[in-house]
């Protein structure tokens, strides 16, 4: 005989909390449903955990249950008391009006919640920014998804390794950058300064065939993502191959190489291009990185105070 047809411990019940036999009979009803759905979810959770083996399928998997566990909790739980209200509209129009109120927040999250299952404007994994804040999605629930911050007083985009959790709300009222949905890469910039009297013409030339031979790779994989992608977005670029651009500035003349990267490699290929430019351009004598500096001239009667690059 289980505990809940057992009429000593029902007669035990009410006497300790004074309850009737109509609710003593629903708290019971409540609890039996929560322990075998509960049950369930951990059963559940067991048999996705043996037979998924990736990491993100098995945390996707994992939150799918949580959801359901919670709905089906929800649902026959409260059905089990809606119905002691008798209708079900009477309590809705009782509880309604209040609950707009005291829980907007809640609700514009849940909204939130729904908008990203839909649209999905992001995925686990992805590197988004919003408003100020930037990182990569490790976690997306029900009122605020979570990310690995990048950049702030880190530099080229590299995590800080703080945790920001940010309200769903946002993805309805701020604009969103995803890094990755559409095309897989960014343009990264390098500039480099050479003074006047350098021979700019070989420089940009050792420069361009540092781009092509780090960064030309790229190209391709990115010409073939631009093509799966024009079903969804206009997205289109004439020329996808590194190039170098020539400026003057008041420093000297600016070589500026733009290439296509992967959001998560841009400090990497930085480094490898600036140190492939330190050691080619110090074996050129005339090329000469241009960088602020002052210079000061005395004679014997006005000292006379020169500012500009070197």
């Amino acid at each position: 005989m289980s505990i809940f047809s057992d009429p000593h411990y029902a007669e035990e019940l009410k006497r300790i909390f004074s309850f009737s036999d109509s609710t003593l009979e629903k708290l019971l009803t409540s609890l039996g449903i929560f322990l075998v759905l509960t049950l369930l979810k951990i059963l559940a959770d067991r048999y996705a955990r043996r037979k998924v083996d990736d990491l993100k399928k098995s945390y996707e998997s994992h939150r799918l249950i949580l959801y359901v566990y919670s709905f089906l909790l929800i649902m026959f739980i409260g059905r089990v008391w809606i119905e002691a209200l008798g209708h079900l509209t009477t309590f809705l129009g009782l509880v309604t009006a209040g609950l707009a109120i005291a829980m907007h927040d809640i609700f514009a999250n849940l909204a939130g919640w729904a908008f990203i299952v839909w649209r999905k404007p992001f995925r686990l994994g992805d590197r988004i920014q919003i408003g100020a804040n930037a990182g990569d999605i490790v976690d997306i629930r029900l009122l605020q998804f979570s990310m690995v911050e990048i950049g702030n007083w880190v530099d080229a985009d590299q995590s800080t390794g703080r945790i920001i959790h940010v309200p769903n709300v946002r993805v309805l009222r701020e604009a969103l950058a995803n890094y990755h949905i559409g095309f897989e890469f960014i343009w990264n910039e390098v500039a480099v300064p050479l003074t006047f009297d350098s021979e700019w013409r070989e420089a940009k030339k050792i420069l361009t065939e540092i781009v092509e031979e780090i960064a030309g790779p790229l190209a391709k994989g990115a010409e073939e993502q631009i093509r799966q992608s024009a079903e969804k977005f206009l997205i289109y670029y004439s020329k996808l191959t590194p190039i170098v651009y020539t400026t003057v500035r008041d420093k000297g003349i600016v070589l500026t190489a733009r290439y296509l990267v992967d959001p998560r490699k841009r400090r990497s290929t930085e480094h490898q291009i600036w140190e492939s430019i330190l050691d080619k351009f110090g074996q050129h004598d005339r090329i000469t990185l241009a960088y602020p500096a002052t210079r000061v001239y005395f004679n014997q009667e006005t000292p006379t105070i020169s500012h500009g690059p070197r």
